[in-house]
């Protein structure tokens, strides 16, 4: 059983004295039903479950009154007698709502009548192509949590890494000072299987089980599979090939020396004006996410972004490396990949950045100075360079050695070293950017 942060949301929420009706968003097979129902059925004396996406004539409920009562009356003759609505002690838990835009109108007259709280969970909510998009979306009636695949400390614990061992390594990031080899070692080797096996709960179940990477591989593209399956079934008829093809790109992409997404990477002679939107699909479909150049570094970053230039990251690194050839997930536990071992662990760093709730920005000049990632870290931009295993910083240096042209303070070096300072760079491994969420 996995355990998930997202359960100390769902308990924040519920203790909420003004709750309005949840909208848990997120990739398919992230693991939003399973923490939901598991949520639900520790909190409430009744669950009333409705799957729109397994049961289609659930949607006849919603098609008619959407006053409560009729609604109730509607469900409980559906699922039948054993159905119980009380007031305050039943939640409706409205799973892949994205099929019924009824249902999710319907939110709004849940939270005014108040009496029962209401969990919607759904896949590919607003994506521009997919046929059941609600009327009217009940704003100012209902929160929403994005919900990502597991996370590198989801990951650590569901490998029996407990809240003590991660302690120590934020005192040690804390004073600077080296982790203990033997919990160095570790978690080098958590971090190395986190890159190839990534936090797709299935996945992750898998490997914990079996410890058999074959049978992680071929989850992984089952999923990549349906993620594709996805593209061609929901997304408009003129875009179906053009967001696949911009998908399958992204290996290309990533290993290119300046990373930045180019079209013509998906089909030569391409232009922006024809991918964009298929760009913009997967990302709404929670599958990658941008992170943008900025003009210059500083804050807020968000207000120095040019919004096309940018480059693009899969938001699960397993996935991304299952998408590689067979024999990558041996390479990357082994170190022998050469030169592409920049883009993947670009990737994850990515990768633990989103899941920590934070935006992608990078700078990039015609010069060929470049940082990775920029960071709001302790309430000014920090640098962020990333390096398969130590290597050389320059441009970071070279914007340090700039102030009064960069107005930048301080570096991050992530490698495969533990933690050591040298003037204002800070060299961490790669295993602790997950502890970087001082804002």
């Amino acid at each position: 059983m996995l355990k998930r942060r997202i359960e100390e949301q769902l308990l924040e929420w519920k203790e909420g004295k003004n709750r309005k009706p949840l909208i848990i968003k997120g990739c398919r097979q992230c693991g939003k039903t399973w923490s939901v129902m598991s949520f639900a059925k520790k909190n409430y004396a009744h669950v009333v479950y409705l799957n729109f996406f397994e049961n289609p004539d659930y949607k006849s409920i919603f098609s008619g009154s959407l006053e409560v009562d009729n609604l109730t009356m509607m469900i409980s003759t559906f699922l039948g007698p054993s159905t119980i609505f009380e007031e305050g002690k039943t939640v409706l838990v409205f799973d892949e709502i994205q099929e019924c835009p009824e249902a999710r109108t319907a939110l709004k007259f849940f939270d005014i009548d108040g009496r029962y709280d209401i969990i919607g969970t759904g896949s590919l909510l607003g994506v521009k192509g997919y046929g059941n998009q609600p009327a009217s979306v009940p704003v100012g009636y209902e929160s929403v949590i994005e919900m990502f695949p597991l996370d590198f400390e989801e990951f650590l614990w569901a490998n029996g890494i407990t809240d003590s061992m991660i302690d120590v390594l934020r005192s040690c990031l804390n004073d600077e000072s080296p982790v203990p080899e033997a919990m160095h070692i570790k978690f080098r080797q958590l971090l190395l299987q986190y890159t190839v096996i990534g936090g797709m709960p299935e996945v992750v179940q898998t490997f914990v089980d079996t410890k058999q990477m074959n049978l992680v591989l071929k989850t992984q593209r089952d999923i990549v599979a349906s993620y594709k399956d996805d593209m061609l079934k929901h997304a408009e008829k003129d875009d179906k090939a053009r967001i696949r093809e911009c998908f399958e790109s992204i290996p290309n992409q990533l290993s290119k020396e300046n990373k930045k997404f180019q079209y013509s990477v998906v089909k030569k002679g391409s232009k922006a004006n024809q991918y964009l939107g298929s760009i913009q699909w997967i990302e709404d479909a929670g599958i990658i996410s941008r992170c943008y150049n900025l003009s210059i570094i500083g804050l807020p970053l968000s207000g120095n972004a040019v919004k096309d230039i940018f480059k693009v990251y899969m938001n699960d690194t397993g996935l991304f490396i299952s998408m590689l050839e067979e024999g990558t997930q041996l390479d990357v536990l082994k170190g022998n990949l050469f030169g592409y071992k920049g883009a993947i662990f670009e990737n994850l760093i990515a990768d633990i950045f989103v899941k920590m709730g934070r935006k992608l920005y990078y700078y990039r000049k015609d010069s060929g100075l470049e940082i990775d990632f920029i960071i709001r870290y302790k309430g000014e931009a920090v640098l962020v360079e990333v390096k398969s295993t130590s290597g050389n910083v320059k441009s970071a240096k070279t914007v340090l050695n700039n102030p009064d042209k960069y107005h930048v303070k301080n570096a991050i070096k992530l490698g495969d070293s533990n933690i050591g300072r040298k003037g204002n760079i800070l060299t961490l491994p790669h295993y602790m950017a997950f502890l970087l969420g001082e804002y």
